[in-house]
């Protein structure tokens, strides 16, 4: 992946059309040109450490299983060490993949050259075996297995591995040139800095990193239209925008640390952002000790932001959102049942409510409610908040939003997966606070957005739930939001999740 691909690049005269807004384009605004590069990476690309992920389970998998075959066909179908063996084969299985992954055989140039590492797959799969025989030495347990079986699972293990990663070489390199499986990243600064972090990155064999385009405040005389062939596709304001719709997974920001104010200013705009957010250190003389970077190839970054929620995380909150889910319809639905036919027979209209807010990335989503006003005097875009006693909402209406049963429907959102069970509450699109939107009341509230919203969060069961009528409940709602997103784990996740029934108890701030 260290070649360029000839389509990244840009003609000078493609560039130029930046010096001049295209017709429709609107001050702050992406311009058109950047908007039609975005729109070329809309489409989601697999991670690096998924693959690598799903590969130590499919390889244990197979060393497992191949291990039972060798057993059953030399022992018969549990006829000798009923449970030793499947237990030894398992835990040998298991050691390997641990050790594959300590010696970095999961990394994606490795996976990328299979031949090349042959060597260190062979001595790790031995070492696992003499790891095994030390262990059943020492534990007096060596004479009860047979040596041939080992002997013969050792050959077919190690065939069954390697001809695999033949296998997954190929896919490799095929999903990396389709664009299929790449980390998505953009250059923070232009000018000669730019250039050598680009050169420095290109010439890295195997990397999976595709730089999208660069983007500076600078004008065309201290930071050119293009660097090592890659455009300048707008400022950092743009950017914003931009790496929502290309969907961009990495920011490398090209400036030297002596530049403190200038990294600041700029990392106070993108921290909102759900990316990876790194520091290009390859040519600071201000050195750091080594666990403080990280590395494209052999390039040093130094970390800044990390995508919260990311990779396995994603997929263990994935699981949890489904599975709590579907027990949360399965209880809730006579209830759901109930307000149904009390909504149908207190006023006229559907029974649902469907709202535009914000979702993960800023990206607009619609989210499922029971119906709580009258129908002609519904607000869809929440510009007028509920107050008390508000004369637009219901009989029935006051009641369930009283007691949070008018977000019941939104199990199936979390099922479908726009929300997910626990997170920032998602906002309508047009909500107001003193005729500002909350984006405008808060520095830095899109960084709520950074995870997918939730049916319930922090903010909701510490009190931050219903009318939000002064700044300071925003302010508040946002800073329990970004604690919530800054200290994830599923065990907060579940406690959230069974505080929620207690906490809404108190309806205060409930209309």
């Amino acid at each position: 992946m260290n070649e360029i691909d000839p389509a990244r690049r840009f003609s000078l005269d493609a560039v130029r059309k930046f010096d001049s807004p295209a017709e429709g384009d609107t001050p702050g605004a992406m311009n058109s040109v950047a908007r039609q590069v975005a729109s070329q990476y809309r489409r989601d690309t697999m991670s690096p450490i998924m693959v690598s992920g799903v590969l130590r389970m499919v390889e244990f998998a197979l060393l497992f299983l191949s291990g039972l075959w060798v057993y059953f066909h030399y022992v018969g179908f549990f006829n000798y060490l009923a449970w030793q063996y499947p237990l030894t084969i398992a835990a040998t299985s298991f050691l390997a993949v641990v050790l594959f992954d300590v010696t970095d055989c999961y990394q994606i140039a490795a996976l990328m050259r299979p031949i090349a590492n042959s060597g260190r797959l062979l001595l790790v799969w031995a070492g696992t075996f003499a790891l095994m025989a030390l262990t059943a030495f020492a534990m007096k347990m060596s004479e009860d297995y047979s040596r041939l079986l080992f002997g013969t699972w050792f050959v077919a293990g190690f065939v069954l591995i390697f001809g695999l990663r033949l296998v997954m070489s190929k896919l490799i390199r095929r999903w990396a040139r389709d664009g299929r499986m790449e980390r998505r990243a953009v250059i923070v600064g232009g000018g000669k800095a730019a250039e050598m972090l680009i050169r420095s990155v290109e010439k890295q064999p195997y990397n999976d990193i595709r730089i999208c385009g660069i983007f500076d405040d600078r004008g065309d005389k201290r930071s050119p239209p293009i660097v090592a062939g890659y455009p300048k596709l707008g400022t950092v304001s743009e950017l914003i925008e931009f790496a929502r719709i290309a969907r961009i997974d990495m920011l490398i920001v090209s400036l030297p640390l002596t530049a403190e104010s200038r990294v600041l200013q700029l990392l106070k705009k993108l921290w909102v952002l759900p990316v990876d957010i790194r520091l290009s250190a390859h040519s600071n003389a201000l050195q750091f000790r080594p666990r403080a970077y990280s590395y494209i190839g052999s390039v040093p970054m130094l970390d800044i932001f990390d995508k919260p929620i990311n990779d396995w995380d994603s997929v263990a909150k994935r699981a949890f959102d489904v599975v709590f889910s579907i027990i949360g319809i399965i209880v809730f639905m006579p209830v759901m049942l109930v307000m149904a036919i009390a909504i149908k027979l207190d006023s006229k209209g559907p029974v649902l409510f469907r709202q535009k807010r914000h979702g993960f990335n800023n990206e607009v989503i619609e989210v499922y409610k029971f119906r709580s006003m009258y129908s002609d005097k519904a607000d869809p875009t929440a510009k007028q908040t509920v107050t008390k006693n508000d004369p637009r909402v219901t009989r029935v209406g006051r009641f369930i939003r009283k007691t949070s049963i008018d977000e019941l429907p939104q199990f199936f959102n979390s099922l479908f997966g726009s929300l997910s069970l626990v997170g920032p509450r998602p906002h309508a699109i047009a909500a107001q606070s003193h005729n500002l939107l909350y984006n405008e009341v808060v520095d830095g509230y899109f960084a709520r957005h950074k995870v997918k919203p939730g049916v319930t969060g922090w903010a909701q069961i510490n009190g931050w739930r219903g009318e939000m009528d002064t700044n300071e409940k925003i302010r508040m709602r946002t800073e329990y939001d970004l604690y919530y997103i800054e200290n994830w784990s599923l065990l907060f996740d579940l406690r959230i999740l069974f505080l929620t029934p207690v906490r809404l108890l108190n309806t205060e701030n409930a209309y």
